[in-house]
């Protein structure tokens, strides 16, 4: 096994509510000792850096500052969560041509300052913004991906954990594709403790695929429910970064539904999409072969080709 990122300095590049939210959980795991926040609106960072750093009597020591592009020098990881917000009733394609301009602005200069780094993309429709801004960045494949599904991933295994009675750390289940309306879930592979869901004791006596196909349209649909109502969603999402910054900086090679470019993975190539994937001190490192079903193989095809049209488009209106 590798050695775990010598670097533990972070940058932020969007300090909105997710944003924000990513800086607390950090701050609080005390997983790095640096942190840099970029924003567009310098005095939304500087007052985020502000309002962090009035609470550091409370944590271990971090040196938290607003900065610039150049100040991103060096640092293990850039999270970037910039990028127009998610309105009420719009899907994350639609947000495709804002944000697809915002990141030929800012993707070039981060790679720019910081070729060694690596890049996680949160800002959606994120498997598409992860494929722009690898092509945008010119860095290895490894190096620039997208949070993909893992907070699908982490909305599914809790619903399920609700249903079974069961702790969800105990649920291994999976939201594989776009993170968006074509996502899928993985039952033929889904288990607590390594039984499947089929075998595990029943809260109804039987097995209800009804029940099971609502627990999958409720994750499916949590954002747009949590956008209607607050307008945004933003915890969840921070906590799942912190994860997947955790896996990079600590070399962990955690397996995660992040967003990977694949190279002719049940038949996709060059486009960033979600699989389990171990993440570790060199990126999102290998993208996992799965036993899937000839129906979840096609879902998964039928997914990345919905995303696939509308980069397409995208880049014939450039």
């Amino acid at each position: 096994m590798q050695k775990q990122t010598e670097s533990r300095k972070v940058g932020l590049v969007g300090t909105g509510m997710v944003g924000a939210s990513f800086a607390y959980a950090l701050m609080q795991r005390s997983l790095t000792n640096e942190l840099v926040l970029i924003d567009a609106n310098r005095g939304r960072a500087e007052a985020e850096a502000m309002d962090l750093n009035h609470g550091l009597p409370f944590v271990r020591p971090i040196e938290i500052r607003a900065g610039d592009y150049a100040d991103l020098a060096g640092a293990a990881v850039t999270v970037v969560t910039a990028g127009a917000a998610q309105k009420p009733g719009e899907t994350r394609l639609e947000l495709l041509e804002r944000n697809a301009a915002i990141f030929r602005e800012i993707i070039p200069p981060i790679a720019e300052h910081n070729p060694e780094g690596i890049i996680l993309i949160a800002t959606n429709p994120v498997d598409l913004m992860a494929t722009l801004a690898l092509e945008y960045s010119g860095l290895p494949a490894n190096r620039v991906f997208g949070s993909g599904t893992i907070l699908d991933t982490a909305r599914f295994r809790s619903l399920l954990g609700d249903y079974y009675n069961v702790d969800p750390r105990s649920v291994h289940a999976y939201i594989v594709g776009e993170h968006g309306d074509t996502e899928l879930p993985l039952w033929s592979l889904a288990n607590i403790a390594g039984i499947p869901l089929q075998q595990f004791p029943q809260p109804g006596g039987s097995y209800d695929e009804a029940a099971h196909q609502r627990i999958y349209e409720q994750t499916r649909n949590a954002a747009y429910e949590i956008i209607q109502r607050k307008g945004a969603t933003y915890y969840a999402i921070g906590l799942g970064l912190l994860t997947i910054v955790e896996a990079l900086v600590r070399n962990q090679r955690t397996v995660m539904t992040v967003s990977r470019l694949l190279e002719g993975q049940y038949g996709v190539s060059d486009l960033c999409i979600s699989l389990p994937t171990i993440v570790g001190g060199d990126g999102a490192e290998q993208v996992l072969k799965l036993p899937l079903t000839p129906a979840e193989a096609a879902a998964f095809k039928h997914s990345a080709d919905t995303l696939s049209t509308r980069l397409h488009e995208l880049r014939q209106r450039q």
